[in-house]
C-alpha cells in the first residue's frame, strides 16, 4: 500500500491551470497508479491535452494491469497506455483546427513488487526521495537536458538556461511521444515524487529533501513545497503527486 498526497496550483504568472493529475487504486491487481501531465499549445489547447491524456492514461492501464504481471509487463502495460493517450490526444486535435498544436508532457508511476514502475515524455519528472538522499529517476526529454548530456552547460546552468523550457518530445500531434520506462527499487518509507517543471524549476533538488524527509510532516510537505516555489514567483503551474511505500 502506499500513502498519497497531491496538490496542484496555477502558480502566480499563468491565467489557467493547464497541468492535471490523477490517483488511482487498481483493486484487481493490488496496484497504485499516478499520473501527472504539463499541457502545452494554447490556453484550451494545453488545459484539454493534459487532461485527456491523464484520463486516457488511467483508462487504458486500468484495463490491462493484473497481479501476476511482471515488472517489465507492467512497463510495457505503461507504454501502451501512453501511445493511447497520445492516439486520443492527435485525434482531438484532427477534429478542432483551434486546438491542432496542443500537447503534453507526462510522467506516471504504477507501484509493482519491491518498487516502481516510472514510465515519461517530456520534462516532467520522477524523484526518489528518502533518508539517504535525492535521486531524479526520469530524464527530460529538453534541449538543455541534452546540452548537458554533451557538456555544454552545467546542470546548474541549465535552471537558468533561456531555452529551458525547450522540449523534444511530448504527446500529440506530429510529436514524438516515445516514452522512457524504469524499473526502480524502493523500500518502506521511501518516497516517490511525480511533478511537473514548474515545481523544479523554483525548488531546489535539496529544498525538496529537506521538506519531504526533515520537516517529519508528509501530510503538508507538498503545500510548504509550494510556498517555496511561490516565494521564488511561481511563473508556471505547480503541481505534484508523493507517494510513500509503507
Amino acid at each position: 500500500m502506499l500513502n498519497i498526497w497531491s496538490i496542484t496550483d496555477i502558480g502566480l504568472v499563468r491565467k489557467e491551470n493547464q497541468d492535471a493529475f490523477a490517483t488511482s487504486y487498481h483493486e484487481e491487481s493490488g496496484r497504485t497508479i499516478a499520473v501527472v501531465c504539463d499541457g502545452m499549445g494554447g490556453s484550451a489547447g494545453g488545459r484539454i491535452a493534459s487532461k485527456l491524456a491523464v484520463e486516457t492514461y488511467i483508462q487504458e492501464v486500468s484495463l490491462v494491469l493484473t497481479a501476476q504481471m511482471e515488472p517489465e509487463q507492467i512497463r510495457e502495460a505503461s507504454s501502451y497506455a501512453i501511445s493511447k493517450a497520445n492516439k486520443a490526444i492527435a485525434d482531438a486535435a484532427a477534429r478542432n483546427e483551434e486546438i491542432a498544436n496542443m500537447g503534453t508532457t507526462l510522467v506516471a508511476a504504477i507501484s509493482c513488487q519491491d518498487g516502481v514502475v516510472v514510465s515519461n515524455v517530456g520534462d516532467s519528472r520522477a524523484y526518489c526521495i528518502s533518508t539517504s538522499g535525492i535521486h531524479r529517476i526520469t530524464k527530460d526529454h529538453s534541449l538543455v537536458e541534452t546540452m548537458v548530456e554533451h557538456g555544454d552547460i552545467t546542470a546548474d546552468e541549465a535552471r537558468h538556461h533561456p531555452n529551458k523550457n525547450l522540449i523534444t518530445r511530448a504527446l500529440g500531434a506530429n510529436c514524438n511521444a516515445t516514452c522512457d520506462g524504469y524499473i526502480y527499487p524502493m523500500h518502506k518509507g521511501d518516497y516517490l515524487l511525480l511533478c511537473t517543471d514548474g515545481l523544479v524549476d523554483t525548488v531546489t533538488d535539496q529544498e525538496l529533501l529537506f521538506e519531504i524527509i526533515h520537516m517529519n510532516d508528509p501530510s503538508t510537505s507538498l503545500n510548504r513545497l509550494l510556498k517555496i516555489s511561490k516565494s521564488n514567483g511561481a511563473p508556471d503551474n505547480v503541481t505534484a503527486v508523493l507517494m510513500q511505500i509503507s
